[in-house]
């Protein structure tokens, strides 16, 4: 488990990849890595990895197809800057939210206004992932915890969210030079999946239950 909270930024050194079906990324990540063991795992930029070869200040991770496909991890390339968050020990502060590091899709910086010394951003959302974002709810954009300040209405055709960067975000993370157009990982807030989840069972056993007091076979 994470929280959101960036450690680091730390820069990719290579990518090879297998087609569509895996890659091999190298990072270097020298505040990361101290008692960093093999198999830990560690988000880059909120994709949760396993870390493996690990040499000094330097390590991979293997990353099989589904995440090349659901997040933008198979975007990066050499040089690239990527968000590092090593996952929280027992008894560590949850000092962002509960991110787990599975990325629920891709978003697009649409806007970004600055105002004095924060920022405000705006991101597109996948349909499917609007209706569980909440205004004044937490979000991770890039590994990044974050509070939702607006969304778009539940009619909007494109939907949208917006949230505010302090200047320690801006300074800290990969959104801080992020440029209109960039796109980001995206996970929602996983007690909103569980929820939704919960209701359809309950809904689906009250369904059945009226069948069979309606006398339906």
């Amino acid at each position: 488990m994470f929280t959101g909270i960036i450690a680091e930024q730390g820069k990719v050194l290579s990518v090879d990849r297998n087609g569509d079906t895996s890659a091999t990324v190298r990072l270097h990540a020298p505040g990361s890595t101290d008692g960093l063991a093999h198999g830990g795992s560690i988000a880059v930029n909120g994709v949760c990895l396993t870390a493996t070869d690990i040499d000094g200040r330097d390590f991979s991770v293997d990353v099989m197809g589904e995440t090349l496909t659901r997040s933008t991890i198979g975007e990066l390339a050499a040089g690239d800057p990527v968000n590092l968050e090593r996952c929280v020990p027992a008894g560590g502060r949850l000092d962002g939210h509960v991110v787990q590091g599975h990325v629920d899709g891709v978003g697009e910086l649409l806007e970004r206004e600055p105002l004095g010394n924060w920022d405000r951003l705006r991101f597109s959302v996948p349909a499917g992932l609007a209706r569980y974002i909440a205004e004044k709810g937490s979000i991770a954009v890039d590994g990044v915890s974050l509070t939702v300040t607006a969304v778009s209405a539940a009619s909007e055709r494109a939907p949208w969210f917006e949230v505010g960067l302090i200047p320690t975000t801006l300074a800290e993370t990969g959104l801080g030079a992020k440029a209109i157009g960039g796109r980001v990982n995206l996970e929602v807030d996983v007690l909103a999946k569980y929820t939704e989840r919960l209701l359809a069972f309950s809904a689906a056993a009250g369904e059945a239950a009226a069948r069979v007091d309606g006398g339906t076979p």
